[in-house]
C-alpha cells in the first residue's frame, strides 16, 4: 500500500471506531444512572469507614446531567472497545505474516480483557486505598464531596489504568516492526522502572508511598509480561524468514 492508501486506511478504521463508540455511548446513558451508584460506593465506603455521612453533593443544576453524559461517553469506550482494537488489528495485519494474521482472536481478547483488568485493579483495589488515605487527612473540617470532582478522579484513573494495562500490546506492536527487542527491552529495564516510577509519582492522587507502589506493582509485571511477548513475537519472526528462506532456496 502507498502513503495515501494508507491514510485512507487509517480515516476508514477510524470513522468505524467513532461510530461504534457513539452506538456504545447511547447505550451507555441508558445505564449510566445504574453504573453512578456502582461507582459511588468506593467514595461511600470511605466515607462511612471515616464515620462521616456517606452523601455526595452536587453544587450545580446541570451537575447531575452533564455527568450522566460523561459517563454514558466513557461506558461507550468501554462497550465500544472490542470493537475499536479489532479495527486497530485490521489496520497492521497487511503488514503481518499470514500466521500472525491468524491471531487477531487473542489479539482482541487479551487487548479488551487487559483494559478490563485496569479498571477492576483501579476500582476493586487502588481507589479504595487512595480514597480512604485522602479522607484521613480532613482535619477540623467536614468534607462535602462533590459528585463531579469524583467522578472526574474516578473516572480518570479507571480508564488511565486501562490503557496502562495495555502496555504488552504496544510492547506487541513495537516488536512486530522491529523497534523494540526481548534483548533491548531486559537491557534497559532499569530506565523502564525509573519511567514507571515518575509516572506513579505524577499519576497516583495521594502522595503515600503504599499507594505509589501499589500502582507501581502491576506496571513493572506488566513490563515483565511485554518482554515475554516481544520474545515470542522476535521468535515467530525468525521462524518465518527461516521458513522463507528454505522455500526459495528449493530448486
Amino acid at each position: 500500500m502507498s502513503f495515501f492508501e494508507h491514510l485512507t486506511e487509517l480515516r476508514k478504521r477510524l470513522v468505524y471506531s467513532l461510530i461504534a463508540i457513539g452506538i456504545g455511548a447511547l447505550v451507555g446513558f441508558s445505564v449510566a444512572e445504574k453504573m453512578l451508584a456502582i461507582l459511588s460506593r468506593p467514595m461511600q465506603e470511605a466515607l462511612h469507614t471515616a464515620h462521616l455521612a456517606d452523601k455526595l453533593i452536587y453544587t450545580s443544576p446541570t451537575g447531575v446531567i452533564a455527568l450522566i453524559i460523561h459517563l454514558g461517553f466513557y461506558l461507550g469506550l468501554v462497550i465500544a472497545s472490542p470493537f475499536v482494537f479489532y479495527q486497530i488489528w485490521l489496520f497492521v495485519a497487511p503488514g503481518l505474516y499470514k500466521h500472525e494474521r491468524r491471531a487477531v482472536v487473542t489479539f482482541v481478547v487479551s487487548s479488551v480483557g487487559l483494559f478490563l483488568g485496569g479498571i477492576a485493579f483501579g476500582y476493586f483495589i487502588l481507589l479504595p486505598i487512595v480514597l480512604r488515605f485522602l479522607i484521613s487527612f480532613q482535619g477540623p473540617f467536614t468534607p462535602l464531596i462533590s459528585i463531579n470532582e469524583y467522578f472526574d478522579l474516578t473516572l480518570l484513573v479507571l480508564i488511565g489504568l486501562g490503557l496502562i494495562f495495555e502496555l504488552p500490546v504496544l510492547i506487541f506492536f513495537l516488536s512486530l516492526i522491529g523497534v523494540v527487542t526481548p534483548k533491548f527491552l531486559w537491557k534497559n529495564m532499569r530506565y523502564a522502572i525509573l519511567v514507571i516510577t515518575i509516572i506513579a509519582a505524577v499519576v497516583t492522587p495521594s502522595p503515600d508511598a503504599t499507594t505509589m507502589l501499589i500502582f507501581m506493582a502491576p506496571m513493572v509485571v506488566l513490563y515483565l509480561a511485554g518482554i515475554g511477548v516481544s520474545y515470542m513475537v522476535v521468535r515467530s519472526k525468525r521462524k518465518a524468514a527461516m521458513a522463507g528462506s528454505a522455500g526459495q532456496e528449493r530448486p
